[in-house]
């Protein structure tokens, strides 16, 4: 069972100040909760109802037992689902660099953030770099559309302009002034696969660095814009075959 007292201090962990001045993140549903009990982070509090616990096990700091109205006050979801549970925030180990590193300039959208890892995740694309006004990695929308993602991707924030001037690598980044992708030069060895903001694209000062502009054809010739993780799902597609 849980304490009022304890209900309403995890119930602060929905401020993502909170989070932040403790270095943690919040998890939540079964299939979150099954990621992260594999994924080696530390895990400091699980809450979760009877039922659930009746069918898991899982290693925590502390395992608490809430009703579902418990868990709704925990919860930023519209529908709470069965188990919230509270990470220690730290960087996945990378096996090996691979051959694409993804680079974000300003995406805040975080269901197009969270999309995008988890797309990288499928691709084998194991490291991403963000620009400072990206949406955060670590907040409740990014990591619920990571889909367990956010556990196996390492997630740089960096000067990008500074960071893609000194990587050493081929930068193509989405352009509409860009080659069609059909004919546009493929990597020789490692490369950077840069994406804009959602609205303004690449910046001037990242598109610098750029060394192929690359253009996904419009063949419908009538939708104004793809989606920025539509968008980077085909490229990577692209690239990783």
């Amino acid at each position: 069972m849980i304490s009022k007292g304890k209900l309403k201090e995890l119930a602060a962990y929905r401020l993502q100040k909170r989070c932040d001045e403790e270095a943690v993140f919040v998890v939540e549903g079964p299939k979150m909760a099954a990621e992260a009990a594999a994924s080696g982070f530390t895990l400091r509090t699980v809450c979760a109802t009877p039922a659930w616990l009746a069918s898991n096990s899982i290693e925590a700091g502390e395992v608490l037992e809430v009703t579902e109205a418990e868990l709704e006050r925990l919860s930023s979801m519209r529908t709470p689902n069965q188990v919230w549970l509270l990470a220690e925030r730290r960087q996945p180990r990378m096996a090996e660099e691979g051959r694409l590193t993804l680079a974000l300039d300003r995406l805040q959208d975080p269901g197009n953030m969270g999309t995008l890892l988890r797309t990288a995740d499928w691709f084998g694309v194991r490291h991403v770099v963000c620009s400072p006004g990206c949406a955060d990695r670590w907040s409740p929308k990014v990591v619920q559309a990571s889909m367990g993602a956010v556990f196996r991707t390492r997630v740089d924030t960096a000067d990008l302009p500074e960071w893609l001037a000194g990587c050493g690598m081929e930068v193509y980044g989405a352009s509409l002034q860009g080659e069609p992708l059909a004919t546009a030069p493929r990597p020789e060895g490692r490369a950077v696969l840069l994406i804009g903001n959602e609205s303004r694209g690449i910046s001037p000062d990242a598109m610098r660095s750029v060394t192929h502009r690359v253009l996904i054809p419009n063949l419908g010739g009538t939708a104004e814009s793809l989606n920025a993780a539509v968008a980077a799902g085909i490229l990577i597609n692209h690239f990783c075959n």
